[in-house]
């Protein structure tokens, strides 16, 4: 897994050994960054915005974002078994300040009224078998952490049937692989 663009292009992710964690695939990482870029249902200009990776992972995504030049980033993560990848990843780019790891559990309320910042994209990407989408996507609504024209960015296994809320519009969904990507708006 590797960078896809920007100031570290190229530069490798460290994956984690186990099973456990299902990093984000290169191919669907740069279909996302192309549709963000180039979509004409929203408009985003990665340079000024706010990024907000819940369940990050190793980092794929908000380390392509911070190679991207963005603004700042917001891990959360508290997975144990791959915090120190994640960390590991994020202190190799030895230029990159502009970013913050949370160690919290999303399901927490706390966790996301101690934010204090809005996000224009924020990049859900659960374990395959959660089922509780939306139950976060009503923590978002309900804490207005999203910019009044952000997007959410919610990564699931092809064959999940996650049903949102009224709330929430799909602008765009995509499927590549075993994923579907889902662009939604409130």
């Amino acid at each position: 897994m590797r960078i896809i663009s920007g100031i570290y292009k190229g530069k490798k992710i460290l994956e984690p050994k186990n099973k456990t964690t299902r990093p984000l695939k290169d191919l669907t990482k740069e279909s996302i960054f192309n549709i963000i870029k180039h979509s004409n249902k929203f408009n985003l200009n990665l340079v000024n915005s706010n990024i907000l990776d819940l369940f990050s992972g190793v980092g794929s995504f908000g380390i392509e974002c911070l190679s991207r030049d963005v603004k700042k980033v917001v891990f959360i993560e508290n997975y144990e078994g791959v915090l120190p990848i994640l960390k590991k990843n994020l202190s190799s780019l030895k230029s990159a300040g502009n970013y913050e790891i949370l160690e919290k559990n999303i399901y927490e309320e706390q966790t996301f009224s101690k934010l204090t910042d809005k996000f224009d994209i924020i990049f859900l990407d659960p374990p395959f078998k959660d089922r509780n989408v939306s139950m976060i996507l009503d923590l978002i609504k309900n804490e207005n952490i999203l910019n009044k024209n952000g997007i959410i960015i919610i990564h699931r296994h092809k064959n999940e049937d996650d049903i949102f809320s009224k709330n929430f519009n799909i602008i765009e969904e995509k499927r590549y692989g075993v994923s579907k990507i889902f662009f939604i708006s409130t």
